[in-house]
């Protein structure tokens, strides 16, 4: 079983920076699109972010582009999610996706992080 191992979630007062980690357990994983959902309570899990297996096409939420920015390190098996400009609606549980061959809104998502939880204050 392929594991997608999270880091870096916390409390921040708004307008502070987080940054989230997520590291692949297995070097195949540099062939699979990553990226980051979150799902905040009573809510539905919603597309964060994601990042293409070579690392050059990003894409974003509307909700977030602009404050966050999503990069792939490490012989592309991890994946950084830089979060700024950090606003109390962006409190939820994040969870690290990988699939190929690309992670979005409504596409089908092969493996799961367990989730870090942010929790932004006013």
């Amino acid at each position: 079983q392929v594991q997608l191992v999270e880091s870096g979630g916390g409390l921040v007062q708004a307008g502070g920076s987080l940054r989230l980690s997520c590291a692949a357990s297995r070097r195949d994983f540099n062939m699979h699109a990553l990226g980051w959902f979150r799902q905040a309570p009573g809510k539905e899990r919603e597309f964060v972010a994601a990042i293409d297996w070579s690392g050059t096409m990003p894409s974003y939420a509307d909700s977030v582009r602009g404050r966050f920015a999503i990069s792939r390190v490490n012989a592309n098996i991890t994946v950084n999610l830089q979060m700024n400009s950090l606003k109390p609606e962006d409190t939820a549980v994040y969870y690290c996706a990988a699939a190929i061959p690309g992670l979005g809104p409504g596409r089908p998502v092969g493996s799961w992080g367990q989730g870090t939880q942010v929790t932004v204050s006013t």
